[in-house]
């Protein structure tokens, strides 16, 4: 399904945060939310997920406003991953059957429905040998996985990841972030690392003071002039023959700026 956000604002303590902002994710596609430090990136994505109502806009899947729906049936389109917190009582497979909870009841008991959907999302995170485990053996890439699972076993037509590679070593941030373009999921992400970022994304959405400064593809958005304005470094974002774009800085990043 597509997503498409339209005009969204949003004021928190009479300080505006997101100002007009609009971009659409086409289905199927991976696309990534980067910026500096407060330009709205994770506000935006509460807007989505349902955490923030938006002042201003509208955030609609398949031109169906999220916000107008019952929480429960967006719960079941709209999946969320958050930032890596803390570690659990719980095993693998119990976080994970918290994924089903939209599609019943909290006294209604597991269908094989819910059993298959789990037993498919903890394969598709590649954590079903974890399933007995307790989360707060795993390490930090591993809980990410989990809680990806948690999130497929929703089986959300849009996946919204805020930040999942924070805290992650660099092979598991690859690794996570190879699972989720292989799900073939509509998935928004906010990415801190434009280096993965170029790498993972179909295309990117660069966020600045509230506003989208640049949107399109990975070479079209991050020019020089971008991450120059918007970043504050000298940077260019390159193709190389081996098919992946990748970022070279200039010797002194900050100069002349």
């Amino acid at each position: 399904m597509k997503l498409d956000i339209a005009g969204v604002g949003v004021t928190l303590d009479g300080k505006p945060i997101l100002d007009g902002v609009s971009l659409t994710v086409p289905q199927g596609s991976v696309v990534g939310l980067v910026g500096p430090n407060g330009s709205g990136k994770s506000t935006l994505l509460r807007t989505v997920y349902r955490s923030l109502r938006p002042l201003t806009g509208a955030v609609k899947l398949d031109d169906a406003d999220l916000w107008s729906q019952p929480i429960r049936a967006s719960a079941r389109r709209v999946a969320a991953v958050l930032q890596e917190g803390g570690s659990s009582a719980l095993t693998v497979a119990e976080v994970v059957e918290l994924g089903r909870t939209p599609h019943h009841g909290m006294v209604s008991r597991a269908t094989a429905a819910d059993r298959e959907a789990v037993r498919v999302a903890m394969d598709r995170a590649g954590v079903t040998e974890l399933a007995a485990r307790p989360m707060a053996s795993l390490s930090g890439g591993e809980r990410q996985r989990v809680h990806l699972a948690r999130a497929l076993a929703q089986e959300p037509s849009l996946l919204v990841l805020d930040e999942p590679t924070n805290h992650l070593d660099i092979r598991a941030r690859f690794a996570l972030l190879s699972t989720v373009r292989d799900l073939g999921i509509t998935t928004l992400a906010v990415l801190h690392e434009l280096d993965l970022a170029v790498r993972s994304c179909d295309h990117l959405v660069v966020l600045d003071h509230g506003k989208v400064a640049a949107a399109g593809n990975v070479l079209d958005a991050l020019t020089p002039t971008i991450f120059r304005e918007v970043f504050g470094v000298h940077a260019k974002a390159e193709r190389h023959s081996d098919g992946v774009v990748r970022i070279t800085y200039a010797a002194d990043p900050l100069g002349d700026l």
